[in-house]
C-alpha cells in the first residue's frame, strides 16, 4: 500500500481536527460555561401603587355575657343549646337551691330571737332610766349618796348600749332574711340582651357555685377580629382604613371590613402591632369564635413613580440595585427603593426611568460581563 506523503497526512489530520475544534467551540459557547445566560426582561413602568398590610387574626366577640347563679345551687333546667337565638329577658333555665329553704327557716328563728332580745333590752333600758331619775330625786332630799346616783347613771348607759346592739342585730337579721328570700325568688337564668348562645357549660343536675357561668351569650353584632401585624411594615396603620377579610373556613369569599382601632400596647415579644377589625356587614352565617382570618388593610395610594417587580431587585455587596440592559450590554445599576405592595411591585425613587430594561429572572447568577440571552420564560424560575 502506498503511503501518503507527510504533507498530505498533515492536511488530512487538520481536516479532521478543525471541524472537531469548531464543534467544541460552538458547543462551549452554546451550552458550556461560556454559554449566554437565559434571562427574562421587563420595562420599567410608571404608576401608582396602593400599599397594603397583611395580618393574621382570630374572630372574637366584643361583648360576651356569662350567665350564672348568684348563689350556690343545682341546675334544675336549661332550655337552650349552643347556637340558639335568644331575646333579652328570655328565661334560659332555672336553679334548684341546695339548702336555701333551710337557710330561710333558720334565719326566721334568728329574727325571732333578735326581736326577743330587743324587747328585753328595751325593758332594761326603761327600768334603768326610771331608776336613774328616782335616785336623782332622792339625792335632792339627801336620801341617798352621790355614789349611788352615779352607779344608776352608769347602769342606764349600759342599758342604752345594749339596746343599740339589739336594734342593730335585729336589723341585720331582717336584712339576711330578706336576702335569702330574694335569692329564693331569683332562681331563673335570664338573657340580658338579644344574642346567640355560644357556650353551655352545665347540664340539669349539675351543682355550681355562686358566680359560675352556666351559659355564655354573645352579641352577634359585636364580632370583630383581633389582628396582628408585623411592626416593620405597620407604618400607616390607622383606624378607619378599609380591609379585606378572608375567613379560614371560607377561603373563596372576601368580606369587607374596616380598622376599628389600633391598640396602644403592642406585643413586645413577637414584635407585632395589634388592631381590632370589624365587618362592614355581618356574614350570613356567624363564624366560629376563635376562627383564624386573613386580613389585608388597604393603605392610601402613593404618588406616581417608576415601578419594577420585586423579583428584579438584587444585592451586590452592600448595594441594592438591578441588572439593567443598556445598548445590549449588562450593567448593575444601584437604585433607591420606596414602598411596595402585595402584588409584587416596588417603587424606584432613584436610579431608573420609565422604559428602562431590567432583568427580572435569570437562569443563574449574573455578574458584570455575563453574556445573556433574552427569553420569554425560564422553566422553573419565572412565573
Amino acid at each position: 500500500m502506498k503511503k501518503l506523503p507527510i504533507q498530505g497526512r498533515t492536511l488530512a489530520l487538520l481536516a479532521i481536527i478543525i471541524p472537531l475544534l469548531a464543534l467544541f467551540i460552538y458547543v462551549g459557547l452554546r451550552s458550556g460555561p461560556l454559554a449566554p445566560v437565559a434571562v427574562t426582561v421587563a420595562s420599567v413602568e410608571s404608576g401608582s401603587i396602593t400599599p397594603a398590610l397583611f395580618g393574621i387574626g382570630t374572630v372574637e366577640s366584643r361583648y360576651t355575657y356569662k350567665i350564672g347563679p348568684i348563689f350556690a345551687g343545682r341546675v334544675k333546667s336549661l332550655d337552650v343549646h349552643v347556637g340558639d337565638q335568644v331575646k333579652a329577658g328570655q328565661v334560659l333555665g332555672g336553679m334548684e337551691p341546695v339548702d336555701l329553704d333551710d337557710r330561710v327557716r333558720s334565719q326566721e328563728s334568728v329574727l325571732k330571737r333578735a326581736e326577743a332580745v330587743l324587747q328585753e333590752s328595751k325593758a332594761r333600758q326603761v327600768y334603768a332610766q326610771t331608776q336613774a331619775k328616782r335616785y336623782e330625786q332622792l339625792l335632792s332630799v339627801q336620801a341617798v349618796s352621790g355614789e349611788s346616783v352615779a352607779t344608776k347613771k352608769q347602769e342606764l348607759q349600759v342599758a342604752n348600749a345594749e339596746l343599740s346592739v339589739a336594734q342593730a342585730d335585729l336589723a341585720r337579721a331582717h336584712s339576711d332574711r330578706e336576702g335569702f328570700i330574694a335569692q329564693r325568688s331569683n332562681l331563673r337564668l335570664i338573657a340580658p340582651v338579644d344574642g346567640v348562645v355560644a357556650v353551655r357549660d352545665a347540664d340539669p343536675g349539675t351543682t355550681v357555685v355562686a358566680g359560675q357561668a352556666v351559659v355564655e351569650v354573645i352579641d352577634p353584632k359585636s364580632l370583630w377580629i383581633n389582628v396582628r401585624f408585623d411592626q416593620i411594615n405597620a407604618s400607616g396603620l390607622a383606624a378607619g382604613l378599609p380591609t379585606r377579610i378572608i375567613l379560614r373556613s371560607r377561603s373563596g369569599q372576601i368580606l369587607k371590613g374596616s380598622v376599628l382601632r389600633v391598640e396602644l400596647k403592642a406585643d413586645a415579644v413577637t414584635e407585632e402591632m395589634l388592631a381590632k377589625v370589624t365587618f362592614d356587614n355581618q356574614p350570613d352565617s356567624l363564624p366560629s369564635i376563635g376562627e383564624l382570618a386573613e386580613v389585608t388593610v388597604d393603605l392610601p395610594a402613593l404618588p406616581t413613580v417608576p415601578l419594577i417587580s420585586n423579583a428584579a431587585v438584587q444585592r451586590e455587596g452592600d448595594k441594592v440595585g438591578v441588572w439593567q440592559i443598556v445598548d445590549g450590554d449588562l450593567h448593575f445599576s444601584p437604585i433607591k427603593l420606596g414602598a411596595s405592595d402585595l402584588n409584587g411591585y416596588v417603587q424606584v425613587l432613584e436610579g431608573l426611568n420609565k422604559g428602562d430594561q431590567v432583568v427580572t429572572y435569570s437562569e443563574k447568577a449574573l455578574k458584570v460581563g455575563s453574556r445573556i440571552h433574552i427569553v420569554d420564560r425560564i422553566s422553573g424560575v419565572s412565573p
